[in-house]
């Protein structure tokens, strides 16, 4: 009994844990977030972060489309001058960023206004190499709102001045799976900050330009 008291205590205290830290991450966030175009601060990059461009059963991921369409109209604004990609290229079958500029290519963007990022395999990847390899200080990153808020959670601390333009957020239960995975996403976050955790590479130096 006094084993199953202890389990209890834990899996409650870690769950408010994780409540916590989600409120934390969208509250350290707020202010740093838009959807009006208007009114988002311009920037020299853009950073659109990855994800694949089909889901299981081989549809589209609005997820995906919907960070094309921010990128696009981002740019179209003249609110960033230059795209950077950050995504997964795991292997020759998978890979994030040039799927990305494929696209945004046929959308218009051409093809000297956009830097490929190939190693951010995950958010925390993606903001710290913006800096350590890229040279951005600001930089204006485009996903959905919940992912902005942990993108620029990240690169407050990592001393880069970023702000977040929300893609279109995607309803259904394939919105609502991604969102409670936030929650886990969102505390393994501030343990990486906790325990100054390292991007999976780092690599030489690259100019936007």
């Amino acid at each position: 009994m006094k084993k199953l008291k202890l389990l209890l205590l834990a899996v409650v205290f870690v769950l408010l844990g994780v409540i916590t830290t989600n409120y934390w991450v969208a509250f350290k966030a707020s202010g740093h977030v838009y959807d009006d175009l208007d009114l988002i601060p311009t920037n020299k990059v853009g950073m659109v972060l990855g994800t694949s461009k089909y889901v299981s059963g081989g549809n589209i991921n609005l997820f995906y489309t919907y960070r094309i369409e921010a990128t696009v109209k981002l740019y179209q604004a003249g609110k960033i001058e230059f795209v950077l990609i950050s995504g997964d290229n795991g292997s020759k079958y998978y890979d994030e960023p040039n799927t990305f500029k494929k696209d945004l290519i046929e959308k218009g963007i051409p093809e000297a206004k956009i830097f490929l990022d190939f190693a951010g395999f995950r958010t925390l990847d993606s903001v710290v190499r913006v800096k350590a390899v890229f040279g951005q200080d600001e930089v204006t990153i485009i996903s959905q709102k919940f992912h902005n808020q942990r993108a620029i959670y990240l690169a407050q601390n990592y001393n880069i001045k970023a702000v977040g333009f929300n893609a279109r957020d995607v309803s259904g239960k394939g919105g609502l799976k991604v969102q409670l995975r936030e929650y886990l996403a969102r505390a393994k976050a501030s343990i990486d900050i906790l325990f100054d955790v390292e991007p999976k590479f780092l690599g030489e130096n690259v100019e936007i330009e």
